[in-house]
C-alpha cells in the first residue's frame, strides 16, 4: 500500500510504473493495466496525504478501545465480580436490594450473573442521563448486598471508563462535529487499502522471477534501499482483512453512510428481527432483538414499568433458561399490565447468539421466542461483525488481535508519510515535500475512465464521506496541474 513509489525505490525499467515524455510533448494512452495502476497510485497518494491523519487517530484510539473491555474487567472488578462463594439468592431479593440504593428510579431491567463470581445487574431508568444511558446497581448474589453502582451504556452493558473510550474512538467527545473524523476514516480505509493491494500486486508480478503469491505478504529482502516501501506494503496486506471489516462495520455506525446502510438492509429484509412483547389478547410493541449500533448511542429512552412486577422476575428466569437461553441475558420489565417480560442474551464476551424469549410472568407461559437461528443471515454477519469490531467475539483473543492490526495500521502509516518525505526536491527548499504522480487522468483511456467515474459517483452519493473529499482531491490536483503548466511556459 504505497503512497508513492518515486524516490523511495526506483521501478526497474520493465516497470508499469515509468513512463517516458514523447517528443512531441503529447500525452499518450496508456493501456488499460498501466492505466488503472496510475489512478490508483494518485488516488493512494492523495489519500495518504489527505486522509491518513483522520485513518491515524481512529487507529491510535481504535488500539485502546480493542483492550477497553479488559480494562474495564481489571478496573472495575470491584463492581463486577464478588469473592462469595454458595447458592445465589432468588432475584426477588436482589432486586429489593437493588431498590433501597435507588428507591426513586424504576426499575426496568436485571441481569443476573451469568457466572459464579459475578454479580447480578439490576438496572433503572435514570432521566438525568444520556441516551442509550442507564443507571445498575450491582449485587452479590449469594449475600443480597449491593456492592455498588454505576451508569452503564449501550448493549454491551459499558461502564464509565469503557463508555470515555468508546466516545473518544467514535468522536474524540466533540459530538457530531466528531463523528466527521470516525466517517471519514471508516469510509476512506477500505478504498486507501485496496488501492494499496493494486500497487503492491502490480508491482510483486513486474519482478518475473518473483511471481509467486507469497511474495504479496513477504518483504522483498533483496532491495535494501526499498525497505520502507517493502514494510508499508506487507504489513498492509498482512492487516487487510481486519482493515475491510473494521472499515464496512465501522461505516454502518456513521452518520451519513450508516443512514444508507440502513436503508438498504431495510430494502433486501436485513434488519433485525424482533420479539413481540404483547399478551395474547391484548395490544402491545414488539421488542428489539437488540439493535446492532445502540452502543454507539442508539435506542431509546427505556420506559416506565408497572410496580410489582419485580415479584414474577424469578419465574421468567427460570422459563427462560429451560427454553435454551443459557448465554448471559437481560430481563426486560414490562412498562404496563398487558405486556410480557422479555428475556435476551446480551452482547458479551465469547457470546455468538442472542436468543430472545418473551413471557407472561403471571403464568409462565412463552407467548414468543426469537431463535438466533431464525435471524436472516445478513443480520447475523452483521451482529457478529459488530462484536468483532467491539471487541467483544473472540474475548481476549479477539481484543488482541485488533490492538495488533491497529498497531500495524499505525506503522503502515508512518513509513508512508515517511517515503512522502524522502521523496521530496531536497534542492528546492528544505520544505518542500513529495509531488503527486503525474499524468494520471490524462494518459487514462475512456474505456477505464467511464465506469471508475460512474463507481464514483455512485459510492459518493452513498458514502458522502468519500465523494466530498473525492472532488476535493479532483479540484486540487487541477489546480496543481494548471500552476505547474502556467510555471512551464513562463
Amino acid at each position: 500500500m504505497t503512497i508513492t513509489e518515486s524516490g523511495v525505490d526506483s521501478a526497474p525499467p520493465s516497470s508499469p510504473t515509468q513512463t517516458t515524455e514523447p517528443p512531441s510533448g503529447k500525452t499518450p494512452k496508456r493501456s488499460v493495466g498501466n492505466a488503472f495502476q496510475a489512478l490508483m497510485l494518485r488516488l493512494h497518494f492523495y489519500a495518504g496525504v489527505f486522509v491518513a491523519p483522520f485513518i491515524l487517530i481512529a487507529a491510535v484510539t481504535g488500539a485502546l478501545y480493542a483492550i477497553s473491555p479488559t480494562l474495564e474487567n481489571i478496573t472495575s472488578s470491584g463492581l463486577l465480580h464478588t469473592d462469595s462463594t454458595g447458592p445465589a439468592k432468588p432475584l426477588q431479593e436482589q432486586i429489593a436490594a437493588a431498590q433501597t440504593v435507588e428507591p426513586k428510579l424504576a426499575l426496568v431491567a436485571v441481569a443476573p450473573g451469568q457466572n459464579t463470581g459475578d454479580t447480578t445487574r439490576v438496572i433503572f431508568s435514570d432521566p438525568s442521563l444520556g441516551a442509550s444511558e442507564r443507571r445498575a446497581v450491582f449485587v452479590d448474589p449469594v449475600t443480597a448486598q449491593p456492592v455498588g453502582d454505576s451508569v452503564v451504556y449501550g448493549s454491551s452493558g459499558a461502564l464509565p471508563m469503557r463508555t470515555w473510550i468508546d466516545k473518544l474512538h467514535k468522536d474524540l467527545h466533540l459530538g457530531d462535529i466528531g463523528r466527521y473524523y470516525s466517517e471519514i476514516a471508516a469510509s476512506w480505509m477500505w478504498l486507501v487499502a485496496l488501492a494499496g493491494l493494486v500497487l503492491w500486486y502490480r508491482r510483486v508480478r513486474a519482478r518475473r522471477e518473483k511471481r509467486s503469491a507469497a511474495w504479496l505478504v513477504r518483504p522483498d529482502r533483496s532491495r535494501p534501499r526499498a525497505r520502507t516501501l517493502n514494510w508499508h506494503a506487507v504489513v498492509g496486506v498482512w492487516i487487510l482483512p481486519v482493515i475491510l471489516l473494521l472499515s464496512v462495520t465501522g461505516m454502518t455506525w456513521s452518520k451519513y453512510a450508516g443512514e444508507n446502510v440502513t436503508q438498504l438492509r431495510k430494502t433486501m429484509s436485513w434488519t433485525t428481527p424482533a420479539v413481540s412483547a404483547k399478551l395474547p389478547g391484548t395490544g402491545g410493541p414488539a421488542m428489539s432483538a437488540g439493535g446492532e449500533h445502540d452502543h454507539h448511542g442508539g435506542g431509546a429512552a427505556a420506559p416506565m414499568p408497572a410496580a410489582g412486577k419485580a415479584a414474577l422476575v424469578d419465574t421468567v428466569y427460570g422459563v427462560a433458561r429451560a427454553n435454551g437461553l443459557t448465554g448471559p441475558i437481560e430481563i426486560s420489565i414490562p412498562a404496563k399490565d398487558g405486556m410480557a417480560f422479555v428475556a435476551q442474551e446480551l452482547r458479551r464476551p465469547g457470546q455468538y447468539t442472542r436468543d430472545a424469549i418473551a413471557v407472561d410472568g403471571a403464568t409462565g407461559n412463552v407467548t414468543d421466542t426469537l431463535p438466533y437461528a431464525d435471524w436472516p443471515l445478513m443480520a447475523k454477519l452483521t451482529n457478529w461483525g459488530i462484536q468483532f469490531h467491539m471487541g467483544l467475539m473472540f474475548g481476549l483473543v479477539n481484543q488482541l488481535l485488533l490492538l495488533a492490526v491497529m498497531v500495524g495500521l499505525g506503522t503502515v502509516i508512518v513509513r508512508g508519510y515517511l517515503m512522502w518525505w524522502r521523496r521530496r526536491p531536497t534542492k528546492e527548499s528544505r520544505l518542500a515535500v513529495g509531488k503527486a504522480p503525474r499524468r494520471a487522468i490524462a494518459q487514462a483511456p475512456l474505456i477505464l475512465l467511464v465506469p471508475l467515474a460512474a463507481a464514483g459517483i455512485v459510492i459518493g452519493w452513498f458514502a458522502p464521506m468519500i465523494g466530498i473529499p473525492l472532488l476535493a482531491f479532483l479540484v486540487i490536483d487541477v489546480l496543481v496541474g494548471v500552476g505547474a503548466r502556467l510555471r512551464s511556459a513562463a
